[in-house]
């Protein structure tokens, strides 16, 4: 028997949930199957991030006995993730998936065998979309919902929580939270993974323990695409100027965000009118979200915010 077989982790698989019953309600049966799956002792914790407490009704329908929840009524993502850390403090791992995902048969299992091989602080899987409902064709040629992915084993800079194991206790070491000045923008989770290797911790891929992402027909339009875009490169200057250790280097980030994305602006326009002369419907959609990431970028080093996540 090896090290690995013989070694018993505690392990959290968390989900997050803002009114979305029926996602949960579908998502809690495949969750305790993965937690079955493994010899390991596995529990689901469901954070319910709504004042109004909705989703402790769908939880109490579960028999298992599995199944952990824990009311944030703070608004924000970056609140529920944080609370998902506290509520997980002295076990081995936490693992973040989204409440409207799905895992493959093996996600946890791989997820754990590819932890065990090397300890790493983390362990990302690929999202792999598919869509309630066709799309229209500027959504398909844009290949807007196509993610990138690795040979498992690969180091990898930042990471989102739609796929995510982390070491809790090098979490614990290095102090690493969500920083709750992201939790109606989106953002906090790429920040905590970029402290997180700038601590030292390698974040490593595993291609086998993927989830499949279930787009909603409202995400799949242009304005969306559209709103996410400039969302991502907002957040992407506001990490690059956090992570900056001092006020010249934030200096010095805000001139390179802020170059960077005049550059994707004067680039994805060019390509979209490239795209229009050669009548390349997908070549203009790329363009335009590629403007649209650049505004974003350049209106995060004004310290412009932008919610996507704002509650009304």
């Amino acid at each position: 028997m090896t090290t690995a077989q013989r070694t018993r982790l505690r392990v959290s698989i968390c989900t997050l949930t803002f009114r979305r019953a029926e996602d949960l309600r579908r998502a809690l049966p495949m969750l305790v199957e993965q937690a079955r799956s493994v010899a390991h002792d596995v529990e689901v914790l469901v954070i319910d991030n709504d004042t109004a407490a909705s989703a402790v009704d769908v939880v109490l329908e579960d028999g298992s006995g599995l199944v952990r929840y824990v009311h944030e009524p703070r608004p924000g993502i970056a609140a529920a993730r944080n609370r998902a850390l506290a509520e997980t403090l002295g076990r081995d791992l936490v693992v973040f998936i989204d409440d409207d995902e799905r895992p493959v048969q093996d996600w946890l299992a791989q997820l754990l065998a590819t932890y065990l091989r090397t300890r790493p602080a983390g362990v990302v899987g690929p999202v792999v979309s598919e869509f309630d409902e066709a799309p229209e064709p500027w959504i398909v040629d844009g290949q807007f919902f196509t993610r990138l992915r690795h040979p498992t084993g690969t180091r990898v800079a930042v990471a989102a929580t739609n796929n995510l194991l982390l070491d809790r206790a090098f979490l614990a070491r290095h102090g690493l939270t969500f920083d709750e000045r992201f939790g109606l923008s989106g953002g906090s989770d790429s920040l905590l993974t970029r402290r997180l290797t700038q601590a030292g911790g390698v974040l490593v891929w595993c291609d086998e323990a993927g989830v499949v992402d279930v787009v909603p027909a409202a995400r799949a339009t242009r304005s969306w695409v559209m709103r996410r875009a400039f969302r991502m490169g907002n957040t992407a200057t506001r990490v690059e100027l956090e992570v900056a250790a001092r006020p010249a280097g934030r200096a010095a980030g805000r001139v390179r965000m802020a170059t960077r994305g005049a550059v994707r602006i004067a680039g994805g326009a060019a390509r979209a009118a490239v795209g229009a002369v050669t009548v390349s419907r997908g070549r203009r959609a790329r363009g335009w979200r590629t403007v649209a990431r650049g505004a974003g970028m350049l209106a995060g080093t004004t310290g412009y915010v932008y919610h996507e996540y704002r509650r009304a």
